[in-house]
């Protein structure tokens, strides 16, 4: 099949803002990458998306949200030309696979009619009705970023957003194969320091890791951490965002910088459990999302007994890693390709999630394999 210029859109539990990026692809091999571009959520709108996270669909604050959302991505998309389909993926306001659902606010078929653009979307439901984990979902495109590097030995992807999650490849073996694939969330990652700085300096983030250089962790709330029941799961599992809040209150109860550097702690902590829970230690260990770009973090990271750099260093780009990886899938999906297996979601069978929705009167040669319509509006600027 030949490579189709695909587009796609993360907005992360950061709730930092939205990231657009092309990929060329046929849904199996990276032929290429393309533009990116990345639209800043507002103080207010970083609001309105917090005040909707845990909530389900029809509960208060997630009409607001989902407009937030959905304004945002229109308007960063519309930036880019000649784009043959999008993959969106919404913004995550709950998570809980174990009662089989998931919460991923925005109108794909919207988006589909404001840009003309086929849209691909609702990448989870698929996954955890049938049992997974619904996420994480990147895995299948990391497995094509390892072969794409050329990687010929076993490394891992460590993606530090609001939750950490971390995918172990074996690039010698096909994405399909059993064993190719082992993809979990670690444990909290940026989201309870993004908490502590937006609560105590009104700031969104730890910039350069300042807060938490300046304090010293307290290395018996981070054991006491660990022994929270998420670490005894064997993956593939995932996480909610907020999935440690009571958890870690005696955390976010200290000084705010020895607050920030116990959760930087947890953070290393958390990733070294994950990795003893590898088949194999991976050979490196590539850093990608917001985490990698905390100095405080991936110091604590180097004690890891495994080489880790920031993802980079492979010649791969960590701000847009994600929105890349949901144009490969947006591509898998109309290719009726699976975007979840046993070893990534812990699904009990290959899966291919995603609706695809087309705007009205436009005909194109790409394969669907389904259609979703909708009436509501969104503007493209605030």
């Amino acid at each position: 099949m030949e490579p189709i210029r695909a587009l796609g859109a993360m907005s992360g539990t950061s709730m930092d803002g939205v990231d657009a990026a092309e990929l060329l692809t046929d849904g199996e091999t990276i032929a290429g990458f393309g533009a990116s571009d990345y639209q800043e959520y507002t103080a207010t709108d970083r609001a309105v998306i917090a005040a909707a996270m845990g909530r389900w669909p029809g509960e208060a604050g997630v009409a607001q949200a989902a407009e937030v959302v959905e304004t945002a991505h229109a308007r960063l998309l519309s930036r880019f030309e000649g784009v043959q389909v999008v993959g969106f993926h919404g913004q995550t306001l709950a998570h809980d696979p174990a009662g089989r659902r998931t919460h991923q606010v925005g109108d794909g078929a919207l988006l589909a009619e404001v840009l003309q653009t086929p849209v691909v979307w609702d990448f989870r439901t698929s996954d955890v009705t049938l049992g997974g984990e619904g996420a994480p979902l990147a895995p299948a495109f990391h497995h094509a970023c390892a072969r794409h590097i050329g990687a010929v030995q076993p490394i891992a992807i460590l993606n530090l957003g609001g939750v950490g999650n971390l995918t172990w490849i074996d690039p010698a073996r096909a994405m399909e194969d059993d064993g190719a694939l082992l993809a979990f969330d670690t444990g909290p990652a940026n989201a309870p320091i993004n908490d502590l700085c937006m609560d105590w300096l009104g700031q969104p983030f730890d910039r350069d890791g300042a807060l938490a250089r300046e304090g010293c962790a307290a290395p018996d709330l981070v054991a006491q951490l660990m022994h929270h029941t998420y670490f005894y799961r064997i993956p593939p599992k995932s996480l909610d965002r907020d999935a440690f809040r009571q958890a870690g209150a005696a955390i976010d109860a200290l000084p705010p910088s020895h607050a920030a550097a116990t959760w930087v702690a947890v953070i290393a902590a958390s990733v070294g459990h994950a990795l003893m829970q590898c088949p194999t230690m991976p050979t490196r260990l590539l850093v990608t999302g917001g985490g990698r770009l905390n100095p405080a973090i991936m110091d604590a990271l180097t004690a890891l007994p495994v080489d880790v750099a920031p993802i980079e260093d492979a010649g791969l780009n960590g701000d847009m890693l994600e929105a890349q990886a949901f144009a490969f899938l947006a591509v898998r999906v109309l290719r009726g390709l699976p975007t979840s297996f046993p070893g990534t979601t812990g699904v009990k069978a290959r899966v291919g999630g995603g609706q695809v929705s087309r705007p009205d009167g436009v005909l194109d040669s790409l394969p669907t394999t389904a259609r979703h319509t909708s009436s509501r509006r969104v503007t493209k600027g605030r």
